[in-house]
């Protein structure tokens, strides 16, 4: 009989789950540069403009449903493509605003927009929904 050796595979996604807090955003700022910013075997890291992006727009999309959700979020993070996907319960649809320098609000997802290679929003089709945003490899 021969005993079969797992292997550990390094994670290239990872889920949290934030309160609906003020505070969460920063936590979703922290937990995606420990995220991106740890050593993984056989998967490029990605650049220090890539964590700083994805570390942007996390705290933006964290912020957002932490604000128009009903409650918490969930925060997913991925490799390869850095990729950053928050999904909230709130049934409203995310406009994305002008990128003015007047405006104190409303311009987070157009700055995520312009930082992002494609941003996405997707109805969950339980009255919530998904905003994702997938920065390219450099």
């Amino acid at each position: 009989m021969r005993a079969h050796q797992r292997t550990v595979r390094p994670t290239a996604r990872v889920e949290y789950t934030l309160p609906r807090t003020a505070v969460s955003a920063g936590r979703a700022r922290k937990l995606t540069t420990a995220f991106l910013t740890r050593p993984r075997p056989r998967l490029a890291p990605p650049t220090a403009d890539q964590v700083d992006d994805a570390t942007l727009i996390a705290s933006e999309l964290v912020a957002n449903a932490v604000r128009h959700g009903r409650s918490g979020c969930r925060l997913q993070l991925g490799h390869g493509r850095v990729t950053v996907e928050v999904h909230d319960d709130s049934p409203g649809r995310p406009r994305i605003g002008a990128l003015d320098a007047e405006s104190e609000s409303g311009r987070g997802l157009a700055m995520v927009q312009q930082l992002a290679h494609s941003l996405e929003i997707v109805s969950t089709g339980f009255g919530g929904k998904t905003v994702r945003a997938v920065l390219s490899v450099r």
